[in-house]
Formats: C-alpha cells, sequence, structure tokens
C-alpha cells in the first residue's frame, strides 16, 4: 500500500503516466548513480585545480580543451560503429577503468601535483562524455512530448544524486583527511557499472511501449562519419543556436568559477578544508535543484512551455552578473552561482535536452556530444583566457560583471528562437503559425526514435 502511494505521489507530481513508470524510474537511479559517482570526486578535483592558483586554471581549461578535441573524433568512431546498446556499456567502463588507474597511481607514489593535473584535465573530460552520454540516450528513448513531462523528474535523479555524493566527500574529508579520499575513486568507478544495469533496464521499460521501433533502434548503429556533428551543427542554424546558447552558458559559468575560485582560495586554508567547502557547496545547489526538479520543471514546461524554462537562466544570469557588479564578495557570489547553477541543473538542462529530441539520430548522438564536449569545454578555455585578460588589464571583478550582463540578453533572444523551432519541428505548430525563422536541419522533421 505504501509503494502504491509513492508511486501514485510520483505520478501527480510529476506527470508520469502509469505505463511510463518503469523507464522513468530506472532512469531516474541511472542519473541518481551516475552524478552521485562523479559528485564523489568532483570536489576533490576543484581543490587540486586551485591548488597551484586561479592564474594556472587557464592553462588547465585549455588543456582540457585540446583533450576534448581529441576525444570527440573517438566517441564518434564508437557512435558510427557501436549500437546503443553497446555504447553506453563500453563508454562507462572505459572510463572506470581509468578512475581505478588514477587509484593505482596513488597508491604507487606518483607525484600528486602532476597527478591532480591531469586529474583535472581528465575529470573535466570525463564529466561531460558520461553525462552527454545519457542524455544521448534519453532523448533517443522518450519523445519531445515525453520529454517535457518527464525529464525533470528524471533531472531530479541527478540531482539527488549530486547531494550524496558531496556529502559523502565531505564527511570523508573531514573525518578522515585528504589521503583517504583517494579511495573515493574506486566507490565512482563501481557507480558506472551500475549506470550500464541501470541503463539496460529503462531501455527495456521504454522498449515494451514501443516494441519493435525502439529494439530496432537500439541495436542499430548511428553511422554516419567521425566527424558528422560538426557538419551539421555548421549546417544547421537550429544546431548553430543551440551550440551559441552552450558558449554563453558556460562563458558564465567559468567567470563565476574563476571568482569563486580566488574568494574561496582566500578564506578556506589547507586543501581539505577547501574540499570540504566545495563539497558543502555542492551539496546546497543540489538541494535546490532536486526540489525545483521534481516538482517545477514538468509544470513549467507543459503549462507556459517550452520558451518559459529557456528563459529562466538568462534572466537570472543577467540579475546575478548585475548584482555581482554591486556587491563583488564571496557571500554574493555563492547564492548567485548556486542559484544559476540548481537553473541549470533543474530547469535549463532539462529544457535544452527537449531541443534535441526532434532530430535524427546522428545529431542526437554526434551534434549533441560536439557540442556537450568541444564547445563547452572550448568556451571553458576562451572564457577562462577572456578572463585573464581583463584581469591583466586592470579590471576589477566589479567591472567583468559589468561585461558578462548583457551577455544574458543575447543568450535570451537565441533561446526564444530555439524554442519556436522546436515546435514547429515537433509538429505542435505549423510553419506558418510560427515567427520567420532560418530553416533548420532537413532532416529535422523525421519523426524522433
Amino acid at each position: 500500500m505504501q509503494q502504491g502511494f509513492v508511486l501514485r505521489l510520483i505520478q501527480r507530481a510529476a506527470f508520469v503516466r502509469p505505463e511510463e513508470m518503469g523507464a522513468v524510474l530506472w532512469s531516474f537511479v541511472y542519473f541518481f548513480l551516475l552524478l552521485s559517482g562523479y559528485y564523489l570526486i568532483r570536489p576533490l578535483r576543484d581543490a587540486m585545480g586551485i591548488a597551484g592558483g586561479e592564474k594556472a586554471l587557464p592553462w588547465l581549461f585549455s588543456a582540457t580543451f585540446v583533450a576534448m578535441l581529441c576525444a570527440v573524433p573517438l566517441y564518434g568512431a564508437l557512435v558510427t560503429r557501436l549500437s546503443r546498446r553497446r555504447l553506453v556499456p563500453f563508454v562507462y567502463r572505459f572510463f572506470a577503468a581509468n578512475l581505478l588507474l588514477f587509484f593505482a597511481l596513488v597508491m604507487l607514489g606518483v607525484p600528486r601535483p602532476l597527478i591532480g593535473r591531469v586529474f583535472f584535465v581528465w575529470t573535466s573530460v570525463y564529466n561531460l562524455f558520461i553525462v552527454s552520454v545519457l542524455w544521448s540516450f534519453l532523448v533517443d528513448v522518450f519523445t519531445s512530448e515525453q520529454g517535457k513531462r518527464l525529464f525533470g523528474v528524471i533531472a531530479a535523479g541527478g540531482s539527488a544524486g549530486a547531494i550524496a555524493g558531496p556529502l559523502v566527500t565531505a564527511a570523508v574529508s573531514q573525518r578522515l583527511g585528504q589521503t583517504h579520499l583517494f579511495w573515493l575513486l574506486v566507490l565512482s568507478a563501481l557507480t558506472l557499472e551500475a549506470c550500464v544495469f541501470c541503463a539496460r533496464k529503462a531501455e527495456l521499460h521504454a522498449g515494451s511501449r514501443r516494441e519493435s521501433h525502439a529494439r530496432a533502434s537500439s541495436d542499430k548503429p548511428v553511422g554516419g562519419s567521425l566527424f558528422a556533428g560538426v557538419r551539421l551543427v555548421a549546417s544547421s542554424p537550429y544546431l548553430a543556436g543551440i551550440a551559441l546558447v552552450m558558449l554563453l552558458l558556460t562563458t558564465m559559468n567559468t567567470f563565476l568559477y574563476l571568482q569563486k575560485t580566488d574568494l574561496v582560495r582566500r578564506a578556506a586554508q589547507g586543501s581539505a578544508a577547501q574540499t570540504a567547502l566545495f563539497a558543502w557547496n555542492d551539496t546546497a545547489v543540489s538541494v535546490l535543484s532536486a526540489t525545483l526538479s521534481f516538482f517545477l520543471t514538468g509544470r513549467l514546461m507543459t503549462r507556459l512551455g517550452l520558451a518559459a524554462a529557456l528563459a529562466v537562466l538568462p534572466v537570472l544570469s543577467g540579475l546575478g552578473f548585475s548584482a555581482l557588479a554591486l556587491y563583488p564578495s564571496l557571500a554574493v557570489v555563492a547564492v548567485v552561482e548556486g542559484l544559476r547553477r540548481a537553473a541549470q541543473y533543474a530547469i535549463e538542462r532539462p529544457a535544452r535536452e527537449v531541443l534535441y529530441t526532434v532530430l535524427p539520430r546522428e545529431a542526437k548522438y554526434k551534434a549533441k556530444s560536439f557540442i556537450d564536449t568541444v564547445v563547452f569545454r572550448g568556451g571553458d578555455a576562451a572564457s577562462a583566457w577572456a578572463h585573464a585578460g581583463l584581469i591583466a588589464l586592470g579590471l576589477s571583478f566589479s567591472s567583468i560583471s559589468l561585461v558578462a550582463a548583457p551577455l544574458a540578453g543575447l543568450w535570451l533572444g537565441v533561446a526564444l528562437f530555439l524554442a519556436r523551432r522546436e515546435k514547429v519541428m515537433a509538429g505542435e505548430v505549423t510553419p506558418e503559425a510560427a515567427p520567420a525563422s532560418p530553416e533548420a536541419l532537413p532532416s529535422a522533421k523525421a519523426p524522433p526514435a
């Protein structure tokens, strides 16, 4: 009886239909395990990243971008040759092996500064790929209409995982010290193997609703060329718009991250203290994100539309950077970054992923992975150097915030354009009823896989 009550509560709170419950619950657990495993090690990455001071971060971001440029063609080759059913296990088990290798290097006594720099770059590549693979899986399994209802509650699983991970890391860093944190690498690797199991279960439950088509797409490789993602983004105003949104998002994220990093380094002395501070900050963000994801995101997208959901973060960013221009302090940075990250994970990310549900499978995997990784980390590197250049010119944090704030207006305009195009491509309105806009992908009107 209690289990039935919980299921009814989920159905009412998140607009989940009874036949969708299995796929949604397994996807929820999948996302929970994925982000809990990542957030076990994220504070460790951040503490290692600031060990050399904020001046070293642009170099680390640039190294990450170069690593991403090397990784994307390799991922494209995998997508070309492997079916969805084989792709997810291969990617996650590869990264799990990497985590175990880092643990072995630490145990063998390899110098920590060297491991720290490599681990920062590797983790920055790793986290984007594992989450991009998850969302590619979800947009391939669910339709546009389902995504608007269900992606919020599924994202709440990720937020819940992002709560669990930092809590474990903070407890270990405070009670056992920095040395024992590296055992979390082993635990993080185990969560990836559990994600493989959950993805398979979610696929089976989703396939039971659309048996023949789902099974065919699951067993069939995407095909195409290794660099199709670049070509698709370059030839489609719709995908180029998503890429521009990603650039603006990561620029503002990086500006805030660099400011927070400098202030935290001054306020918290010692690597363990810095790790704990980053972990508790992650926990606070994730609690808010989980609440918004579960109770608000689906309602926002179904009742007010995709445009409203996509508009939340640029509006919040403009207001946040304006506040930072007036009051550049650790408290204000923490509040602004916390609210932005919660809105990004709970509202903006699920809404942005809905944009991909109307695209062909090749775009869902290759163009999406290119945007999620190369464009994202390229924006990281470019904005980190831009921030360093502005500092070198003598600009203060307040002045840099004034530079960043107007970018939110451009972001908002592009987001509204994308929301209008998605409605047309999903068949919700006719092209004549939508405002004039550039032509999208010629094949984008094909029904989603």
